[in-house]
C-alpha cells in the first residue's frame, strides 16, 4: 500500500511539473484566439469598442425607431407684428389733374402763389388761378379747369374705382363752402360733416387730410379702418384694436417716424411658422434646429451618414491601397517605379484645396445631395489612397523573400495567387490596424467639409452640416443644444476609432509588453 501510494505521489508531481500554466496555455491558442485575448486584456481598447457598439445602436437601429422623419419639419403659431400700413398727413398742397399740368407749371404756381399773383405762364401757355376755398385753389387753362390744389385728399371708399376729376373739384368745392350736399353730370350727392360723399344713401367717396396706404398691394383698408386709424393718431395713441366687418379682429401698433414725417402701422396676426429653435421637451428631448427639424432624429441619421461615408472611403481606399501596392512590391522593376511615381503625384496633389474646389464647383451646377454624396466618397477615397499603397508595397517586399514564397514559387502557382492568397493575407493585421484609424481621419474630413458647406447637403444630416447651424455667435451661446450634442458623437466616434487601432496595433504586435 505504502509503495502504490508513493507512485501515486510520483505520478501526480509529475504532472503538475509538465501541466500548461496560464501562460502555456495562451500559446496553445489560435493566432486569432491569441490577438483577440490581447485585444480584450486593453481595457482602453475594450472601451473604444464598447463606445462605437453604442454609437451603432444610436445610428442606426436608433433611427429606425424614432417616430419623427430626418428631414420632417415642425411649425408653431406665434403672434407676429408685420407691416400693415402707411399714413401720412398733408400739410403741403397737392395737386390733382387730367396729366394736362406738369410739375414744371406746379413749381410756377407755387411762386404765384407766394406772390399773390393771380396768373402765371409757363411755355407759353397761361394759367389762371382762383381760390375757392382757405385751402382750395382751382387753377384753368383759359376757361378749363386742368388742376387742383388742396390739402385734402379725395379717395374711393369702394377701392375699386377712382374718383374722376371734376367730381373731386365739386366735392372739395363743396366741403371748402360747407354745403350738405351738391348736384354733378344730373346727379345728387350728399356730404356729412367728416367730408363723405354719398351717392343714393350709398358712400362712394371721402375726403381727408391723412393719406393711408397699405404696405401690400392687395391688401384693401375699409373706411371704418381708416377712420379708427386716424382717430387713434389724433389721439396720440400707440395702439388700437379693430374687428373688420367679417368679424376679424387684430391688435395694430402706431409708431412715429420724425425723420419722414409719417405713422408706420404694424398688424399683430396668428402666424404660423417654422419651430426652429425649440428648446429640450418631451416632444423634441434635444429641441429643434433652425429649419424646425427634431434635433436628436437628426443626429441619428446624420451618424449613419458620417460612418457610411467613413467606412465606403476606406474601402475605396483599401482597395486600390492593396491592389497597386501589392502589384508593385511583388514585380518590382518598372512596375514597381511606375507605381511609386503614382504615389509621389499623389502625395503632391494639395488635397483640401481639390475638395473645395469641386465642392464650389457641385454648388454652382446644383448638383443633387444624394449624388454629390456619392461624388464626395468617390474623391476622398481616390485621394486617400497612397499610403495604404506604399505600406502594403513595403510589407510586400520583406515577405517574398521568405521561404514560404519560395516553395510557393517552386510549385508553379500563378503570380496572382501567390500575391492575393499568400502575400496579403499577411498584411491584414497591419491593414485592419491602418484602416481604424483612418475611418476616425476620414469622419473628421467629412465634418469639416460639411460644416464648411462642401460636403453632404440638406435635406440629408451629418455631423458636420449640424455644427454648421452655429453659423453666428448668438446661437453658439444661446442654443448649446444644437451643436454640443454633435460636437460630442463626432468626437466620441473619433476617439474610439482611435483607441481601437491603437488596440489592434498593440494586439498584433507580438513584442508589445502585456
Amino acid at each position: 500500500m505504502g509503495a502504490d501510494n508513493a507512485m501515486k505521489n510520483t505520478d501526480t508531481k509529475a504532472r503538475e511539473e509538465f501541466s500548461l500554466n496560464d501562460d502555456r496555455r495562451v500559446k496553445t491558442l489560435s493566432p486569432g484566439a491569441l490577438v483577440t485575448k490581447r485585444f480584450l486584456r486593453n481595457r482602453v481598447a475594450v472601451t473604444g469598442l464598447i463606445i462605437l457598439a453604442f454609437m451603432f445602436i444610436f445610428s442606426f437601429i436608433g433611427g429606425m425607431v424614432t417616430p419623427y422623419r430626418e428631414d420632417q419639419l415642425f411649425y408653431r403659431t406665434e403672434y407676429q407684428n408685420k407691416q400693415y400700413a402707411g399714413v401720412t398727413e398733408n400739410t403741403e398742397l397737392r395737386y390733382s389733374s387730367e396729366g394736362k399740368f406738369p410739375s414744371l407749371a406746379q413749381a410756377q404756381f407755387v411762386l404765384a402763389q407766394i406772390k399773390h399773383q393771380d396768373t402765371f405762364t409757363v411755355k407759353d401757355v397761361e394759367y389762371r388761378i382762383e381760390q375757392e376755398g382757405e385751402e382750395l385753389y382751382a387753377i384753368y387753362e383759359g376757361d378749363e379747369l386742368v388742376a387742383i390744389a388742396t390739402y385734402s385728399i379725395v379717395s374711393s371708399s369702394t377701392g375699386t374705382d377712382k374718383v374722376p376729376f371734376h367730381l373731386q373739384h365739386e366735392i372739395l368745392k363743396a366741403i371748402s363752402e360747407g354745403k350738405d350736399g351738391f348736384t354733378y353730370e344730373d346727379d345728387n350727392y350728399e356730404l356729412d360733416e367728416d367730408g363723405t360723399v354719398f351717392k343714393d344713401g350709398e358712400e362712394i367717396a371721402y375726403a381727408s387730410r391723412y393719406i393711408v396706404q397699405p404696405i401690400m398691394g392687395d391688401v384693401f383698408l375699409t373706411r371704418s379702418f381708416k377712420d379708427e386709424l386716424v382717430t387713434a393718431i389724433e389721439a396720440g395713441e400707440k395702439s388700437f384694436h379693430f374687428t373688420d366687418e367679417d368679424g376679424t379682429e387684430a391688435d395694430y401698433t402706431i409708431s412715429y417716424d420724425a425723420a419722414t414725417k409719417s405713422w408706420s402701422v404694424l398688424q399683430s396676426v396668428e402666424t404660423r411658422i417654422f419651430d426652429k429653435y425649440s428648446a429640450p421637451s418631451k416632444e423634441h428631448l434635444l429641441g429643434t434646429d433652425r429649419n424646425g427639424m427634431d434635433m436628436l432624429t437628426r443626429l441619428m441619421y446624420g451618424g449613419r451618414v458620417s460612418l457610411y461615408i467613413g467606412f465606403i472611403v476606406v474601402i475605396i481606399e483599401t482597395g486600390l491601397g492593396v491592389l497597386l501596392g501589392g502589384v508593385s512590391g511583388y514585380f518590382g522593376g518598372w512596375i514597381d517605379n511606375l507605381i511609386m511615381r503614382i504615389v509621389d503625384i499623389f502625395y503632391c496633389i494639395p488635397s483640401m484645396p481639390i475638395i473645395i474646389i469641386l465642392g464650389a464647383a457641385m454648388d454652382a451646377l446644383h448638383v443633387d445631395p444624394q449624388i454629390r454624396m456619392i461624388y464626395l466618397m468617390l474623391i476622398l477615397g481616390f485621394l486617400g489612397w497612397p499610403g495604404i499603397a506604399r505600406m502594403v508595397r513595403g510589407q510586400i517586399l520583406s515577405l517574398r523573400e521568405q521561404e514560404f514564397m519560395t516553395a510557393a514559387e517552386a510549385t508553379g502557382i500563378r503570380a496572382s495567387r501567390r500575391i492575393f492568397r499568400h502575400l496579403i493575407p499577411n498584411v491584414i493585421p497591419q491593414l485592419i490596424v491602418i484602416s481604424t484609424m483612418s475611418l476616425g481621419s476620414t469622419i473628421l474630413t467629412e465634418a469639416t467639409l460639411s460644416f464648411l458647406g462642401l460636403g453632404v447637403k440638406f435635406p440629408f444630416a451629418s455631423w458636420g452640416n449640424i455644427i454648421n447651424d452655429v453659423n453666428d455667435t448668438y446661437v453658439l451661446t444661446n442654443y448649446w443644444f444644437i451643436w454640443i450634442p454633435a460636437g460630442v458623437c463626432l468626437l466620441l466616434t473619433v476617439l474610439a476609432f482611435n483607441l481601437v487601432g491603437d488596440g489592434l496595433r498593440d494586439a498584433f504586435d507580438p513584442k508589445m509588453k502585456r
